[in-house]
């Protein structure tokens, strides 16, 4: 009996060792976010990845090589879930869904809290969590993909800086938006700026920029002016 009850010891420490290094190797390389960066897909995959390790350490019924090899193959599929969604945008909007105007111009959108079934409740303590507590000083809320709220309070109620010697108060053109990403032309976000593609290319070409597959991120600002940055490639050739 009590060789029984040394082996499993050793068993169990041994279980336990292996998943810890396990679980330290394959999160190392599936990169690292913030808790508060997590999309709610990769908030339930990283639980799984702590369950399926966890039942490996503790629990002496799990075959160990089948548990070891769920874990990696776990792993593996998160990793190429991963590189699609950075690859296509497409497949990004599918897995992690996009951020959602919930407030626009200082008025709520209802439709908007429905789909993402939210009340008017959790809506005013997330502002209130940013020490927001008028929602008519609010221009635009936008919700993002990970369950956080972010909010462009109208200038009249933004805070001054020392460049604020005269502070302008006129309400801003745009909401800054993406209109290239990984050298894709976003139309869909050009269209509900009310912009062209002609447009674009003219405020890239101003840059000296002549390809938007140079361009690995543009973004309309709220003055109309175009924040571009382009590919290490075409950075490293331009002159």
């Amino acid at each position: 009996m009590d060789d029984f009850l040394h082996a499993h010891f050793w068993e169990m420490i041994f279980r336990a060792t292996i998943s810890f290094f396990a679980l330290l190797i394959l999160a190392r390389i599936l990169g690292k976010k913030q808790l508060g960066q997590l999309t709610f897909f990769h908030y339930t995959t990283g639980i799984t990845f702590g369950s399926i390790a966890s039942e490996i350490a503790a629990q002496a019924e799990t075959p160990f090589l089948d548990g070891l090899i769920a874990l990696i193959w776990w792993s593996v599929l998160t990793y190429l879930m991963t590189i699609i969604t950075i690859k296509s945008k497409k497949a990004r909007v599918l897995i992690d869904d996009k951020p959602t105007i919930v407030i626009q111009n200082g008025l709520v959108l209802e439709s908007a809290l429905k789909k993402n079934r939210l009340h008017m409740d959790e809506l005013t303590m997330m502002l209130r969590e940013q020490s927001i507590f008028s929602i008519q000083d609010v221009q635009y809320a936008l919700l993002e993909t990970t369950g956080k709220l972010s909010i462009l309070q109208k200038p009249a109620e933004q805070s001054a800086t020392k460049q604020d010697v005269r502070a302008d108060v006129s309400i801003p053109a745009y909401i800054p938006t993406e209109v290239v990403s990984d050298g894709q032309l976003i139309y869909e976000n050009l269209v509900e700026l009310e912009l062209t593609e002609d447009w674009l290319m003219k405020k890239l070409k101003k840059q000296n920029v002549h390809a938007v597959e140079d361009v690995y991120f543009a973004q309309v600002q709220d003055n109309g002016s175009l924040y571009i940055s382009l590919k290490d490639k075409a950075r490293r050739s331009s002159p």
